[in-house]
């Protein structure tokens, strides 16, 4: 049956790397390995930074202005779902665009606050801890440390959704998620918008993403 790109594969490849790199940034800060939790840090910012500069210029789905438009239907998505009748959404339903917002929120003050955190005796540092004083480098760090155990939550939300999703109302979001594709038959009688891959925002978006973080390795 006809398929439909719904997720590019820029989202895709930045989110199954999140996916990858908190539980290693997790690993790593516990076990002491700080080298390594900066290299990897340095990486998630520039995913991160890469997927809010995608959320300007990228597919329809990546962007953020069709994600806010859409949460003026939460109240009446969530008045389906009570009911339990569920219809596909064409990219982040109303419920997904607040999840999507939230992680990046958290995902941005982790690793803003990593960058000038400072440990207790002073002798690990974030890469523009330099910037800052010893107190305020402590704070961040504190702050570092609790915002992790929000984003912990969050994603247990979020995994969360995704099963109940699958085992409640049946949906597909995993697959889609991998392959990029659904069914065009998932969205009957709707007239969705162009979802094509966009390349020349895609090098633009890469560039300037490893020129910040390029400045940082040598700031």
């Amino acid at each position: 049956m006809p398929r439909i790109l719904v997720w590019d594969v820029a989202v895709r490849l930045v989110h199954w790397l999140m996916v990858i790199l908190v539980p290693l940034l997790w690993w790593t800060a516990e076990e002491g390995h700080m080298d390594w939790h900066r290299s990897l840090g340095l990486t998630m910012f520039a995913l991160v930074l890469f997927r809010l500069i995608w959320g300007l210029v990228g597919t329809w789905t990546a962007r953020f202005l069709p994600m806010i438009r859409r949460l003026g239907s939460l109240k009446s998505y969530l008045a389906h779902l009570r009911t339990r009748k569920y219809s596909p959404s064409f990219g982040h339903s109303p419920l997904a665009v607040l999840g999507v917002f939230a992680l990046l929120t958290a995902l941005a003050t982790q690793i803003a606050t990593g960058l000038f955190a400072v440990d207790v005796d002073g002798l690990e540092s974030g890469p523009l801890a330099i910037l800052i004083s010893f107190d305020t480098g402590r704070q961040l760090a504190e702050i570092h440390e609790f915002n992790f155990n929000l984003l912990a939550i969050l994603i247990g939300l979020h995994i969360s959704a995704v099963a109940v999703y699958h085992f409640l109302f049946k949906a597909t979001l995993v697959g889609p998620m991998i392959t990029g594709y659904r069914l065009r038959a998932d969205f009957p009688e709707q007239t969705l918008p162009e979802n094509r891959p966009r390349l020349v925002p895609a090098i633009v978006a890469v560039a300037l993403t490893l020129g910040f973080v390029v400045a940082i390795l040598n700031f």
